[in-house]
């Protein structure tokens, strides 16, 4: 057993000397085979967990980039984005406490549950003008469960891959869950009574299917080791364990400027730039070119970030370097097309840029810049978080950490864009908010990140009955 340890690691490169010391074997487990090892295999439960995404927050990622086909007003929807991402913010930075007593599965399904009836509330508002307040109130319900859903899947999307494998994995889940979105724009949304009923029969479907996947107690990585399955047994314990992650793993914090810019960007491109600038059919062929390169985006980036030639602490700074110049990149190019309107100036949608219009190229293409940078920037943060813990208990309170605090930006930015502030001032706030996010992120990376995670930094998993850190042979024999 100690000689196949020993194997696998020098084939993940643990014995490098630039390992921050040395560290016991992890214990090998054989894999199961034939269609039990294919549905307990780690990617096929990521794919399952990115379908669980493509018809939930998918979805309504579509719905909102659309502003559900311009049946929504346009105030009502920001005001639901802002009651959306509110409550989102609060349910989100205890979410991953909520997921470690719950469990994965039942956190996903209660937290799907949300979308549908956010994407009922089109469907009601399709038929009586006058439902505003029952979409805000959706809103508010659906940040809930949204904070719930969302930490649950970071919790599994982190913790199933090997340390060589996080980016990939994180690629394979943003390109099937932004699927959800290449599906919305390539219909005309919220056009009419049936297509809005079609995306909430799929997002039903999406609340069934967390009820099918693996327990995360019998998953084995792809090259032996087991996931440690979380393992409080009560709220006071678990809640110890929120603060002990922050206690014993304070470089997060480093991250949270860039968990906060994460979203801001996206109320700019969606309302001040894409529904600013461009009629209806040709936003909604923008969102489809937007969704097909979030998918090329973080597919790229994940090469990059699991490059097995170079190391992690190399990839690490590689991966901020190629943002840091994206983030530049777009939002030079973007200053120079945003200097030339204002709210005051922008037509009736008659009157809007169209796609066969000769300014269309330059401006379609700015778009999908901001679509590949949205994947890159989401996928580089849940890697880093990666890279500093494989314990699925600790992942889930840096993605609860993530999600709150992200939504507390994107609802800041929603509530900036129904008072109307001006679309310049929102523009240079995300490219500040965004190069912010980078500045605070180097120093982390250069200190936190290392080649390998020792099995012993993983404190909460590692966490006694008594609510102190212990030895993880102390923890297997409780």
């Amino acid at each position: 057993m100690s000689d196949l340890a020993s194997e696998k690691d020098k084939e993940q490169g643990y014995n490098s000397s630039e390992d921050s010391g040395s560290h016991a074997a992890p214990e090998i487990y054989e894999r199961p085979k034939g269609l039990r090892g294919l549905y307990y295999h780690p990617v096929t439960q990521v794919v399952m967990l990115g379908f669980v995404c493509f018809m939930c927050p998918g979805l309504f990622n579509a719905l909102n980039g659309l502003g559900a086909g311009g049946q929504v007003d346009a105030t009502t929807s920001a005001n639901a984005n802002v009651a959306v991402y509110s409550t989102f913010a609060g349910v989100g930075f205890f979410a991953g406490s909520i997921n470690n007593i719950l469990g994965p599965k039942l956190t996903l399904f209660i937290g799907s549950m949300g979308y549908a009836l956010y994407v009922g509330s089109y469907l009601a508002t399709n038929i009586h003008p006058h439902a505003g307040a029952f979409e805000i109130t959706a809103g508010a319900i659906l940040g809930c469960c949204a904070g719930l859903l969302w930490t649950a899947q970071g919790s599994l999307m982190m913790a199933y891959p090997t340390e060589n494998q996080k980016g990939r994995f994180v690629g394979i889940f943003w390109a099937i869950f932004n699927l959800g979105g290449v599906v919305g724009a390539s219909v005309s949304l919220g056009q009419n009574f049936h297509s809005t009923i079609g995306f909430l029969v799929l997002t039903v479907i999406g609340v069934g299917i967390p009820m099918f996947m693996a327990d995360p107690k019998k998953m084995i990585r792809t090259d032996g080791t087991k996931v440690v399955a979380p393992r409080q047994p009560s709220w006071k314990t678990e809640i110890y364990g929120l603060y002990l992650a922050l206690k014993t793993d304070p470089m997060i914090i480093l991250l949270f400027p860039m968990f906060f810019a994460s979203n801001w960007f996206t109320t700019y491109q969606f309302n001040d730039y894409n529904a600013a600038l461009f009629n209806i059919r040709t936003r909604s062929l923008n969102n489809l070119l937007y969704w097909l390169a979030q998918i090329i985006g973080s597919l790229a980036i994940a090469v990059l970030l699991d490059q097995p030639r170079f190391t992690r602490r190399f990839r690490a700074f590689a991966g901020w370097t190629v943002l840091f110049f994206t983030v530049f990149a777009a939002h030079i190019w973007g200053y120079f097309y945003q200097k030339q309107y204002t709210r005051a100036t922008i037509p009736e949608d008659s009157q809007k840029l169209d796609m066969y219009d000769a300014p269309y190229i330059g401006r379609v293409w700015l778009y999908v810049l901001y679509g590949a940078l949205d994947a890159m920037w989401q996928t580089t943060a849940y890697w880093m978080m990666g890279a500093m813990s494989n314990d699925p208990a600790k992942l889930a309170y840096f993605a609860g950490f993530y999600k709150s605090i992200q939504s507390a930006g994107a609802a800041g930015v929603w509530r900036a864009d129904a008072v109307k502030l001006p679309y310049m001032n929102i523009f240079l706030s995300t490219w500040t908010l965004l190069v912010g996010g980078l500045v605070f992120a180097l120093p982390m990376i250069y200190l936190r990140v290392t080649n390998h995670t020792e099995e012993a930094d993983e404190t909460i998993a590692n966490m006694d009955l008594n609510q102190h850190p212990g030895t993880v042979e102390a923890v297997k024999a409780a």
